[in-house]
């Protein structure tokens, strides 16, 4: 997939939602204690940090006390401080224009560059194309809350839903487990059914390990919805009673969380 399409159009319109609600900052019901001042501020920061692990071609985590990267401008008044969230008031322009600098810069830089070559990554797959799929993956889901936030969240892109979903089970899902120390899986089988498609995962907790396995495995626990829908409810953005469909034991589907917690 090429994702430069994808991340262009989420940044658009998380941008567009963000100057609709610059007056008022409201707040972001999908990322609890943040305003759209600390999701845009969230969003930006990951982006610089990304921009300085390709431009620089580090080897190691960047030092976290290191702010030199972030590039921030000298006015900084009414910004975010991620130890007093939620910011109240409007968002201040000087943030926004900061955003956008640094998410075209970003871009530039996935279009620019061969995916496959190398990069420092917090995954397996060390290479810049990792993070264009990451940074498209995180732009729509933040889109997402932006929008949702005013009223008007328009659905995640099939394509790129799908094969979020894919990414979350192969690269999400098993970090997120290693980093949170989750429990053990107990051969819990849970599919996704999407409605818009074809496509059908059905994914394995066993032990430690957490895999895709053949779509007509039996499963205990089905889910069935629009594959933005599916992804949005991986994503926690919305409970799994807003699919179109939950087939089996309830109690499964509910120890997801527990075995895939969030980060």
């Amino acid at each position: 997939m090429d994702y430069v399409p994808h991340f262009r159009r989420e940044i658009a319109a998380l941008e567009d939602a963000v100057r609709r609600a610059a007056d008022a900052a409201p707040p972001v019901p999908s990322c609890p204690g943040w305003s759209m001042s600390d999701l845009l501020a969230h969003l930006g920061h990951v982006h610089r940090y990304v921009i300085h692990v390709i431009e620089q071609r580090v080897a190691a985590p960047p030092n976290p006390t290191d702010r030199a990267f972030l590039d921030l401008p000298t006015d900084t008044r009414g910004w975010p401080v991620p130890e007093q969230a939620p910011a109240h008031g409007p968002v201040p322009t000087s943030l926004i224009d900061w955003f956008a600098d640094g998410a075209a810069t970003l871009e530039s830089l996935f279009s620019s560059r061969n995916p496959d070559e190398p990069a420092w990554t917090w995954s397996q797959e060390q290479t810049v194309g990792f993070w264009a799929r990451m940074q498209t993956i995180e732009a729509a889901v933040h889109r997402w809350d932006a929008e949702n936030a005013l009223g008007t969240a328009e659905p995640i892109d099939d394509e790129l839903a799908a094969d979020a979903i894919e990414q979350n089970f192969t690269v999400m899902a098993p970090f997120r487990r290693a980093r949170t120390q989750a429990p053990p899986g107990l051969g819990e089988r849970i599919r996704l059914r999407r409605t818009d498609g074809d496509d059908i995962w059905t994914v394995h907790f066993d032990g430690d390990t957490v895999r895709l396995i053949d779509r007509a495995e039996p499963r205990h626990v089905e889910l069935i919805g629009t594959a933005s829908d599916l992804m949005l409810f991986l994503w926690q953005r919305i409970p799994a009673d807003e699919l179109l469909g939950v087939v089996g034991p309830r109690a499964v589907l509910d120890r997801y969380f527990t075995l895939v917690p969030p980060m």
